[in-house]
């Protein structure tokens, strides 16, 4: 079993930064994908990022040049680096691991950029 923890998150006004942070624990295997996503209230989960093992990254399109995900293998650690946030990154951020045929997904954090 895998359990993520995200810290971060919070309010900011618009083309500030924020980086949010998801602590793996449990049965954690080298070869994961890592990676973060969002949702707001009458939409579907979007992905923001995912970084692989191998050191393979990509990246939503509406985030591209103003977001970047890094890992930390050796703190079972992912991190998304916001910046230039604007109205529209407004929503609740996900973490989530994949591991051959299971996802794990953190509790959620709101991020909301507004004026």
């Amino acid at each position: 079993q895998v359990q993520l923890v995200q810290s971060g998150g919070g309010w900011v006004q618009p083309g500030g930064s924020l980086r949010l942070s998801c602590v793996g624990s449990g049965s954690i295997s080298s070869d994961n994908v890592m990676g973060w996503y969002r949702q707001v209230p009458g939409k579907l989960r979007e992905m923001v990022a995912v970084a692989a093992y191998n050191g393979n990254t990509n990246y939503g399109d509406s985030v591209k040049g103003r977001f970047s995900i890094s890992r930390d293998d050796a703190k079972n650690t992912v991190y998304l680096q916001m910046s230039s946030l604007r109205p529209e990154d407004t929503a609740v951020y996900y973490c989530d691991l994949v591991q051959g045929s299971s996802v794990y997904w953190g509790q959620g954090t709101q991020v909301t950029v507004s004026s």
